[in-house]
């Protein structure tokens, strides 16, 4: 291969993401060719950020190029599914963003459809969806790499290091994505998310603490794997009057503003997630590491490598603090090298390694797969009130 070709596809949040990612890849020839968006003001304006050479509507039009190697899926979740087939079907390399599939409604379900359909069918049917992908992805000479940045957090990275070299036993983990809700208009109903904060911010934790365990087992030479799940959600934003709730982006209509998961190991050790919508202060990522020689707190945001304290907001229009801050006045942890610290640079340097290498990748399908299926047991287990077994 002469160089890795990029088409991404979806010019939301999660471009700009996988754009400042793109920047900083080095010692692979990449070529940022096309990206497509149904609207092309939004495309357009990624093409001019990142230096692609073109942007379209099209995304046939994308998977007929011959010079695209690889198609980056960062779409919402609902197109997830059809564009990996599709990709895969028209000899492309896919990254996909979180989550894998989900449940999004079938025809003749009730609306609305997070308070109508059992999360017994939602879990079969995302079950069977993600067996159907596993099919095509292993029918596939191509690669398939899941856009987890929590796996390359170079806080977790460095742990990971360092339990692997230590051979040391994870006891408990625990991980935490909370925030003040999300600024998207739609995140309130389950049709268009699949879920909610659970889905939306608690898989990255999630996938991270799944990722950490399966270090320390092939480290150790051991088989570990997911023998239960445990969940508790809930909508807490609704005892608010409109007045009280004026600080918080969360409008759940259909969906969870809270979720406190635990998932109980094959080998008897626990991790512990959580994620909420009614957390003001900016993002809040972390994840603690407790085993049995050691203890170690990943904190990704907020750091305290750049603490500031403005009294006025004069010319700050093009400066950023943080997310989900109201405002830059007062004392404030900033983002320093955030597409590093967070992932995003290491994610897409990986996924650049893998292609141009042929090797495998530090994110794939089965750590796709199952932070999807702990993810729909979650919400099995709160509904029904029980351990779900796997």
């Amino acid at each position: 291969m002469n160089q890795v070709c990029v088409g991404v596809v979806g010019a939301g949040y999660a471009a700009y993401l996988h754009g400042n990612g793109y920047k900083k890849v080095s010692g692979v020839p990449l070529r940022l060719k096309t990206v497509v968006d149904t609207d092309i003001t939004q495309a357009e304006a990624v093409k001019e950020r990142y230096g692609f050479e073109q942007a379209i509507t099209s995304f046939d039009e994308l998977l007929a190029d011959p010079e695209i190697t690889v198609v980056d899926i960062v779409t919402p979740p609902f197109l997830h599914s059809s564009m990996i087939e599709q990709a895969m079907a028209a000899g492309k390399h896919v990254i996909c963003e979180k989550p894998l599939t989900g449940y999004f409604g079938r025809k003749g379900d009730p609306e609305p459809i997070g308070d109508k359909v059992s999360k017994q069918k939602m879990y079969d049917a995302c079950i069977a969806d993600m067996d159907k992908l596993r099919k095509v992805v292993e029918a596939s000479d191509k690669k398939f790499l899941y856009a987890e940045n929590y796996v390359y957090c170079t806080p977790v990275v460095r742990a990971a290091d360092m339990i692997r070299k230590k051979g040391s036993k994870i006891l408990f983990l625990k991980g935490e994505e909370s925030l003040k809700g999300s600024s998207s208009t739609v995140a309130g109903e389950w049709k268009y998310t699949g879920g909610g904060t659970l889905v939306r911010v608690g898989c990255h934790p999630l996938s991270g603490v799944l990722w950490l365990k399966q270090q320390e087992a092939k480290a150790r030479g051991e088989l570990i794997t997911i023998a239960s799940v445990m969940a508790d959600t809930s909508r807490v934003t609704t005892c608010l009057n409109e007045y009280e709730h004026r600080h918080i982006s969360a409008r759940p209509r259909d969906v969870e503003d809270f979720a406190n998961v635990t998932v109980t190991f094959s080998d008897g050790t626990k991790a512990v997630v959580l994620s909420s919508d009614t957390v003001l202060g900016g993002t809040k990522n972390y994840i603690e590491i407790y085993c049995n020689d050691s203890a170690m707190t990943c904190t990704i945001t907020p750091t305290d490598l750049l603490n500031t304290y403005f009294l006025d907001e004069d010319n700050m229009e093009n400066i950023q603090i943080s997310e989900m801050l109201p405002s830059k006045i007062g004392w404030n942890k900033v983002f320093v090298s955030d597409e590093i610290i967070r992932g995003y640079m290491g994610e897409l340097q990986d996924f650049a390694e893998t292609i141009y290498y042929d090797r495998e990748p530090v994110s794939g399908f089965e750590l796709a797969y199952q932070t999807t299926q702990v993810i729909y047991a979650a919400y099995l287990s709160a509904e029904e009130g029980r351990i779900v077994r796997f």
